[in-house]
């Protein structure tokens, strides 16, 4: 229809469409700029994908289950991420969440000194966004691209190596 408001337009709080429209070193974003998967029809997943899902399984899969399913410590941020865009998704990350009420207390640390997962936030992200689409299942991706060396580079740097 010509003249249409993009749905992230119309409520920039919700994700944007997770189709990656541009490419910097092998790491993709969408529309609105936020990053997003890359998996080829042969089910070649891009780095970030990859290094998601490995960085989820080693930080957060205690408490959010494994494969992002939830658990009844904590939510299933599989579907989380169906309403909450990168912003949103990092400010929880990394100031911490606290639910409390009704007997039901949740709470959610924060996470943002701690390099294990502030380095790799974009990738965990990647990672659950995928998994939030059905555009990945549950099993380790079982191809993927090669890390880049500006990748590598950043990193080392971020880990301050």
């Amino acid at each position: 229809m010509a003249g249409a408001v993009p749905a992230a337009a119309e409520d920039p709080a919700k994700p944007a469409d997770p189709k990656a429209v541009k490419d910097e070193d092998g790491k993709y974003f969408d529309a609105a700029g936020a990053p997003t998967y890359n998996i080829k029809p042969d089910g070649t997943v891009d780095w970030f994908t990859y290094s998601g899902y490995r960085r989820y399984h080693a930080e957060c899969h205690v408490c959010h289950g494994p494969d992002g399913m939830g658990s009844t410590y904590a939510p299933a941020l599989v579907d989380s991420l169906k309403t909450m865009n990168y912003d949103q998704f990092s400010e929880v990350v990394v100031g911490g969440r606290q639910n409390v009420g009704g007997g039901n207390d949740k709470v959610m640390p924060s996470f943002g000194l701690n390099k294990n997962v502030m380095c790799y936030l974009d990738d965990i992200y990647v990672y659950l966004r995928a998994r939030s689409d059905d555009a990945l299942g549950r099993v380790r991706p079982a191809k993927r691209e090669d890390k880049s060396q500006g990748t590598n580079n950043a990193e080392k740097a971020c880990l301050g190596e």
